[in-house]
C-alpha cells in the first residue's frame, strides 16, 4: 500500500496562475484535509484482526453472539455449528475472572461446555429446562436462577441453619419468620374464611383418616396430611370435599399451584410427636400456616427461632431453614391442625416465578 508524505503533496499553483492568496490558503486547507482523511482511513483495524488488548472479554462476547464471528483456533471449533445452532441465544458459565471484573452472569454465548462438570443429574436437567424456557421466551431476568443452578454444587457449603435441598435462589434475603405485610392480601383471605375452612377439614376429619378417604399417613402418632394440593397438582377428590377452601386458594393473588414446589392441604400431629429437624426444597417459597386446631405446648423452631399457632391466625414460614415442629401437649389434647400453602417468596420477580414455573413444571 502506498503511503503519502505531506512533503510528496504539490504545491497548489496560485503564483503561476496569479490567483489571490487567500484563493492558495483555501487550496492548501483542502489538500490537508484529503491527507488527513486518508491517514485516517488507513489506520482503521480490519475486522477480524484487531489486537486482543483492545477489546475487552464482554466486547468479544457481544461481537461473537451478534455475528457468529470468532477469532483464532475457537473460529474453527464453532464453525462446525449449524446456522440454527449460530442463532440459539445460550448462557455462558462467567468465570472468576469475570466475576472480579464485574461481569454479568447473563452475557450470552453459543455454547454451554462450561456448565460445572460435578454438577448433579438435577442440576443439570433444571439447566436444560432453563435454556429451553429460554429459546421459547426469554433470558431477561433470569440471572438469579442461572447463578444459582451453576453454583448447585456448592450447597454443601451453604451455612447449617439455611439448606434447601433442591434449588436455591442467590441473592434472596430471608428470615425464618416473616411479617404479615409480606403477603398481607393473602394473609387476609385465608383469615376471613378460617370459619368455613374450620368446618370442612371437621367433615373430613369425622370420616376418619384412611387412604381411602383421601387421607395420606405420615407415620405413627397421627401425623397425616389431606392434600388439596401435591406437588403443583390438585388432587380432584379432595378439592371437591372441600369446595370452599379451595375457591379460597384459587383467588390467593401468590399460591404456588403450577409447579412441583407448591403444596396446600390440612397437615395432623398428634399429641407426643416430634418431627426432626430437616429443610425444605428451597428458598423460593414461603408456608403459611393458618391455624386450624392449636392446643397447648404445640411449638415451631425455624431457624433457631420458636413460634406458637393461633387458631384463625396464619404464621409464614421460610422452611428452609432448619426447622422442627413438636406437639407436646397432654394425650386427650387432639392433635395440632393446620392449614398450609406454598407461597412465593416476595423477593422473587415476576420473570423468575414463570420461568421456575416451566423449569419445576409437573409435566417435565
Amino acid at each position: 500500500m502506498m503511503h503519502w508524505s505531506i512533503n510528496t503533496l504539490p504545491s497548489p499553483p496560485y503564483v503561476e496562475l496569479g490567483v489571490h492568496s487567500l484563493s492558495g490558503l483555501l487550496w492548501t486547507l483542502l489538500l490537508l484535509f484529503l491527507w488527513h482523511c486518508y491517514r485516517v482511513g488507513s489506520d482503521l483495524p480490519i475486522p477480524g484482526h484487531a489486537h486482543a488488548g483492545k477489546l475487552k472479554s464482554g466486547s468479544r462476547r457481544s461481537m461473537m453472539s451478534r455475528s457468529g464471528i470468532c477469532a483464532g483456533t475457537k473460529c474453527s471449533a464453532r464453525s462446525k455449528l449449524s446456522r440454527g445452532d449460530q442463532m440459539t441465544p445460550f448462557i455462558s458459565m462467567e468465570t472468576e475472572e469475570d466475576e472480579e471484573q464485574g461481569q454479568g452472569y447473563l452475557t450470552p454465548v453459543l455454547s454451554h461446555a462450561l456448565f460445572p462438570a460435578q454438577a448433579s443429574a438435577e442440576a443439570k436437567k433444571l439447566y436444560a429446562a432453563l435454556q429451553e424456557y429460554a429459546k421459547r421466551y426469554s433470558w431477561v431476568g433470569m440471572g438469579r436462577i442461572h447463578k444459582g443452578l451453576r453454583e448447585q454444587v456448592k450447597l454443601s457449603d451453604h451455612c447449617a441453619i439455611q439448606k434447601p435441598h433442591l434449588f436455591f435462589l442467590p441473592d434472596v434475603p430471608s428470615v425464618p419468620f416473616f411479617p404479615r405485610d409480606a403477603h398481607r392480601h393473602d394473609i387476609e383471605v385465608l383469615e376471613a374464611n378460617y370459619p368455613v375452612i374450620l368446618d370442612e377439614f371437621k367433615a373430613v376429619y369425622q370420616r376418619g383418616i384412611d387412604s381411602k378417604h383421601g387421607w395420606t399417613c405420615l407415620g405413627p402418632k397421627a401425623q397425616a396430611v389431606f392434600p388439596l394440593y401435591s406437588a403443583g397438582v390438585s388432587v380432584a377428590a379432595n378439592c371437591r370435599s372441600c369446595p370452599c377452601t379451595y375457591r379460597t386458594l384459587l383467588s390467593l393473588r401468590t399460591f404456588i399451584s403450577s409447579n412441583s414446589l407448591g403444596s396446600a392441604g390440612f397437615w395432623l400431629l398428634g399429641p407426643g410427636a416430634t418431627l426432626g429437624s430437616s429443610y425444605g426444597p428451597t428458598n423460593t417459597r414461603l408456608r403459611c400456616h393458618l391455624g386450624l386446631q392449636t392446643p397447648p405446648l404445640c411449638e415451631l423452631v425455624v431457624g433457631g427461632e420458636p413460634q406458637c399457632w393461633s387458631e384463625g391466625h396464619c404464621l409464614l414460614v421460610d422452611d428452609s431453614f432448619l426447622h422442627t415442629v413438636s406437639h407436646k401437649g397432654a394425650p386427650d389434647a387432639g392433635p395440632r391442625v393446620i392449614l398450609s400453602v406454598d407461597l412465593w417468596h416476595p423477593n422473587v420477580a415476576a420473570a423468575e416465578r414463570q420461568a421456575l414455573d416451566f423449569m419445576f413444571s409437573p409435566d417435565l
